[in-house]
């Protein structure tokens, strides 16, 4: 892509630092004041607008991989950009087991690799599970989409004193990202940061 068309593209700046929701400055924005997340920091790529929302849709459905390339470089180029020290590791959030052999891939997982390759962060798949099956999120309140995910992660591993980020396609009500973080840190991480290629506005 030219320089002119990835400064056409649905930057989502500025936007708040804990949730990533856009808005017109980069102090927290209300919400987080009033209940913080239980993750450090938050940081979404884009809003989640043409073509980007296309680009994430033909990954998600279509298993287009080029999409999660396109995405992963991106990203990296803005996050190598940041003042902040690159974490420890990149934890993709992670599919159910069926819904994962369904599909037959985490797009999580593609853009992690995308990532991994351009930080040098090391992508770990192995210390958090989604052990319990979650309904479709789609349509769902802030609420509903807390109450589904309520203990469907679960950690294998010692994360003492990591800096971990976790990595998903889109941040929406930021639910998901939540509860795995959460369990991170109950398995003793001692940083848990959100990346995203988009936020739902």
């Amino acid at each position: 892509m030219c320089e002119g068309c990835i400064a056409g593209l649905p930057w989502n700046r500025p936007a708040c630092p804990r949730c990533a929701q856009p808005q017109a400055h980069d102090a927290p924005c209300a919400r987080c004041l009033r209940a913080p997340p239980p993750f450090d920091c938050a940081w979404a790529a884009f809003r989640l607008e043409l073509p980007v929302h296309q680009e994430i849709h033909r990954l998600k459905y279509g298993a287009q991989f080029l999409s999660a390339r396109t995405l992963g470089e991106l990203m990296a180029r803005e996050l190598l950009r940041r003042p902040e020290a690159l974490p420890q590791r990149l934890l993709p959030v992670p599919l159910h087991s069926p819904r994962l052999r369904r599909r037959g891939y985490n797009q999580a997982v593609e853009i992690a690799r995308v990532l991994a390759q351009r930080t040098g962060v090391v992508v770990d798949v192995d210390s958090v599970e989604r052990w319990r099956p979650t309904a479709h999120q789609t349509g769902q309140s802030r609420a509903q989409r807390r109450r589904n995910l309520k203990g469907a992660f679960r950690a294998h591993a010692d994360l003492s004193g990591l800096r971990l980020a976790l990595i998903d396609d889109v941040i929406t009500t930021g639910a998901t990202a939540g509860e795995l973080a959460r369990v991170c840190c109950a398995a003793g991480a001692a940083r848990v940061e959100v990346w995203a290629a988009a936020r739902t506005p």
